[in-house]
C-alpha cells in the first residue's frame, strides 16, 4: 500500500523583490514552487515603498496559497532553493532583491526557531503583507493573533508603505 502524504492547504508565503522584473521573477518562482507544491491561489501584485533601508527602489510584493505536504523546514530548504536558482543575494538586511520568498503562515502552527519564525513576526504590522494575504483571504486568524484577523489587522495600521492600485497577476 502507498503511502499518501496530507496536503496541507493553509500555508501562505509572501514574495517580495524590487531588482530586475519582479513579475516575472515571479513567475519564474512560482513555476518552481510547483515543483513540490500545488499553488491554489495568488494575490494581486502591489507596489511599496521600501522598508527598513530606503535607497532602493520600491519593491512589488504578492502573496500566494499554496497545498504541500512538506513539513515546514522541508519547505523553508526548497524556498531557499528557488531563491537560490533565481539568483538571490543578500547585500544587506531590508536591501535590495531579486526575490524574497517568506514562509508566512503553515496552518495554525507556531515555529519558534533559529531558521524559521511562523507566523512571520511582522504579517500583523506591515500593509504589503496585509494586503496580498488578505486579497487570498481577509479572515485569515492565527492563534497568536489575540482575535485578530487580517481585515481587522489591516483596519488598525498606523503606517502604510503601499502607494498604487494593486495591479491583477493572471497566471
Amino acid at each position: 500500500m502507498k503511502f499518501v502524504s496530507k496536503l496541507n492547504d493553509e500555508v501562505y508565503l509572501g514574495l517580495g523583490a524590487n531588482l530586475g522584473n519582479p513579475r516575472q521573477t515571479f513567475d519564474l518562482a512560482l513555476a518552481l514552487i510547483r515543483g513540490f507544491a500545488e499553488v491554489l491561489s495568488v494575490s494581486k501584485l502591489y507596489k511599496s515603498e521600501p522598508f527598513g533601508y530606503s535607497e532602493q527602489p520600491a519593491f512589488v510584493n504578492a502573496a500566494v496559497r499554496i497545498a504541500t505536504s512538506l513539513e515546514p523546514m522541508e519547505l523553508l530548504k526548497k524556498l531557499q532553493q528557488v531563491e537560490g536558482a533565481l539568483g538571490k543575494e543578500v547585500i544587506r538586511e531590508n536591501g535590495p532583491r531579486i526575490i524574497d520568498i517568506d514562509l508566512l503562515l503553515y496552518q495554525k502552527e507556531q515555529i519558534r526557531n533559529e531558521n524559521l519564525l511562523v507566523p512571520h513576526p511582522e504579517i500583523l504590522n506591515r500593509d504589503f503583507v496585509l494586503l496580498p494575504l488578505s486579497d487570498l483571504n481577509p479572515e485569515i486568524y492565527h492563534p497568536l493573533w489575540k482575535g485578530k484577523t487580517l481585515k481587522s489587522a489591516l483596519g488598525g495600521l498606523q503606517k502604510r508603505f503601499v502607494r498604487e492600485e494593486p495591479e491583477e497577476w493572471i497566471l
